[in-house]
C-alpha cells in the first residue's frame, strides 16, 4: 500500500512523534539525550523548523514544531539519520533505529495548540516517572529561553512564567496522538535486565555470540521479562527473542 501524504497544517503547527523500532530504547545514557538535543538545535536552524516544545522519553520523542515552510520531513530525516548513526556506532548495533516514518498531526486552532503543548510537557507525569517540572529531558524549564525554544505565540496566550506553571499543572484528560503504552514501565525493566546480566545496557547482547545471547535471553525470561520488553531493550529482532525458550 502506498504511503499516504501528510496533512498540511493550516496554522503551520504540528505535533510530531518519533519512536524506536519495536519500541526499542533510544536513549541509554544522559549523553545520548544531550546528543539528540544538539541535533534538534542544529537541524532546526538549517531547515527553518521552529521547535516550540520537546520531551525525550526513553523510547520515543514528542515535538511541537512550527513549520510554515513544510520542512519537517527534511528536518526529521536529518535528525533521525544522524542520531541512528551515532547510536549504532556507540552501542555496536546495526539496522534501523526508528519505527518507520515519524508520526505527525496537524494543529488547526489555538485551543488544540495549547492542549498539545501541555500534553507534551506532562508526558513524564502521565507515565508516572516524575512531575513535569522535575523531568530533565523536556523543554519545561525553557519557557523564557529564546536561544533554542520559541514559545512567543504560546506566551501570548498563557502569560508569564507563573501563569505557565499553573497552566501545565492542570490535570486535563485529553486525547492527543500517541503510541500505545506498554504494560510494564521500560525504565524498571531496563534496571532489571542490567541487574540480572551484570551489564550497563541491553545493547551489549548484540555483540554476544549466538549461544551466549540465547542463554541471556532465557535468563531474562525466567526473571519475568517478556519478549517484547527484551526486544525493545536490546534491539534484537522480536522473532528471534520469541523463539528462544
Amino acid at each position: 500500500m502506498p504511503r499516504q501524504p501528510r496533512i498540511i497544517s493550516p496554522t503551520g503547527y504540528m505535533h510530531i512523534i518519533a519512536r524506536g523500532i519495536g519500541r526499542q530504547m533510544l536513549f541509554e545514557a544522559p549523553a545520548d539525550y544531550l546528543y539528540y538535543l544538539s541535533l534538534l538545535k542544529r537541524y532546526s536552524k538549517e531547515t527553518d523548523v521552529t521547535i516550540c516544545a520537546y520531551c525525550l522519553m526513553d523510547n520515543h520523542v514528542h515535538l511541537l514544531v512550527y513549520d510554515p515552510q513544510q520542512s519537517a520531513s527534511l528536518f526529521m530525516k536529518k535528525v533521525g539519520v544522524s542520531y541512528a548513526g551515532y547510536f549504532n556506532a556507540k552501542y555496536d548495533r546495526t539496522g534501523h533505529l526508528f519505527q518507520d516514518r515519524y508520526r505527525s498531526e496537524s494543529i488547526n486552532d489555538d485551543a488544540y495548540l495549547l492542549t498539545v503543548f501541555r500534553y507534551i510537557l506532562q508526558n513524564p507525569q502521565k507515565a508516572n516517572i516524575c512531575h513535569a517540572d522535575q523531568y530533565p529531558w523536556s523543554s519545561y524549564h525553557l519557557y523564557d529561553d529564546t536561544s533554542f525554544i520559541n514559545t512567543s505565540v504560546l506566551k501570548g496566550m498563557i502569560g508569564d512564567y507563573a501563569a505557565y506553571e499553573r497552566f501545565i499543572a492542570v490535570d486535563e484528560e485529553v486525547e492527543c496522538m500517541d503510541y500505545d503504552a506498554v504494560k510494564r514501565k521500560d525504565d524498571q525493566a531496563r534496571e532489571k535486565l542490567c541487574e540480572i546480566l551484570g551489564i550497563p545496557n541491553g545493547m551489549e547482547l548484540q555483540s554476544y555470540g549466538k549461544e551466549k545471547r540465547d542463554q541471556a535471553i532465557r535468563e531474562l525470561k525466567r526473571n519475568g521479562l517478556n519478549a517484547y520488553q527484551i526486544s525493545r531493550l536490546t534491539g534484537l529482532n522480536r522473532s528471534t527473542v520469541h523463539r528462544i525458550h
